[in-house]
């Protein structure tokens, strides 16, 4: 999918290429699952990673020196393994040379009608510290603003199919949750009085307004099980308006089951944040450093996961 949008191929899986084939770049972009390294807190740096994903990276990081590392988790990153993960994460990048800042974004303050949070690191060569605060916060926008038209195309829930709420508030996160399908539940060992609240505990059982934001899409969720009060009406979104929900253009060429691209949707990034973290580490890193390599054509990507 990646090749038939950008025309450009993966070159190799990032935990089997030797780092001395990777040509000479300024940034490094990379996202790395949650895994406990080996020793909590006793050591630092390299001893720690062995047999996670992050040390590939930090492999390309000690060969390469490249002026821009990001790395992008998700939220609870910042408290994986009692906060153990991210301390040696930073502690690795410092031993690099990298001088260091992370924080927790959330998709719905850059153009996106979604509650996606992710804890951004952003690591420099030349000394300069990250500034979060720099960012431009979009003007929110809901999840209405995102649907397509009704061409007959849309899957509708019957009345019968679902509960809503009295008095729905809306949350700090943007959501504003209004009620839940009516699914059959398991009954035994529930606790009195206590069955109608197993409705909500599963995601994709619960409904929210269109007028607000819309939960994280998840990588989990390969049936597409999103559904929103709309107009009166409770709907599913398309696979097209879930895309727009990550930052995608219309035109995105989306190849594959449908189970794979819900699937792949909830492993991506979203677009509008990535951009304005790549325009702020132009600003403030990049522009004060004047051997950037220039490149005459683009670089051969590596990719982390099979998709």
């Amino acid at each position: 999918m990646y090749e038939a949008n950008y025309n450009e191929t993966v070159f190799k899986d990032i935990t089997t290429i030797d780092e001395k084939e990777i040509p000479n770049h300024d940034i490094l972009l990379a996202g790395f699952p949650c895994q406990p390294f080996s020793i909590a807190g006793e050591k630092k740096g390299f001893n720690d990673t062995r047999g996670t994903l992050f040390f590939d990276i930090e492999r390309i990081l000690k060969e390469k020196k490249p002026k821009v590392i990001v790395l992008e988790n998700v939220k609870h990153f910042k408290s994986h393994d009692k906060g153990n993960t991210l301390k040696v994460v930073l502690n690795t990048l410092n031993e690099l040379g990298y001088t260091t800042s992370w924080q927790v974004l959330n998709a719905k303050d850059f153009g996106v009608p979604q509650n996606r949070e992710r804890t951004i690191i952003v690591g420099s060569l030349n000394g300069i510290k990250f500034d979060f605060n720099k960012f431009k916060i979009q003007e929110a926008i809901y999840v209405k603003d995102i649907l397509e038209d009704d061409t007959g195309q849309i899957e509708y829930l019957s009345e019968e199919e679902y509960t809503l709420i009295e008095n729905p508030k809306k949350q700090s996160s943007g959501l504003i949750f209004v009620g839940y399908r009516n699914k059959n539940i398991r009954i035994k060992g529930t606790r009195p009085n206590t069955v109608h609240l197993s409705r909500v505990h599963k995601q994709p059982n619960r409904i929210y307004s269109s007028e607000g934001t819309h939960p994280t899409l998840s990588s989990q969720e390969s049936a597409g099980r999103y559904f929103v009060y709309h107009e009166g009406k409770v709907r599913k979104l398309t696979l097209k308006e879930c895309y727009r929900l990550m930052g995608f253009e219309d035109d995105f060429k989306l190849l594959g089951s449908k189970a794979k691209l819900y699937n792949r949707i909830g492993n991506s990034i979203v677009i509008p944040m990535v951009e304005e973290i790549a325009k702020q580490v132009k600003v403030q890193i990049l522009s004060q450093t004047d051997d950037i390599i220039k490149c005459k054509k683009p670089l051969k990507q590596l990719h982390l996961f099979d998709f």
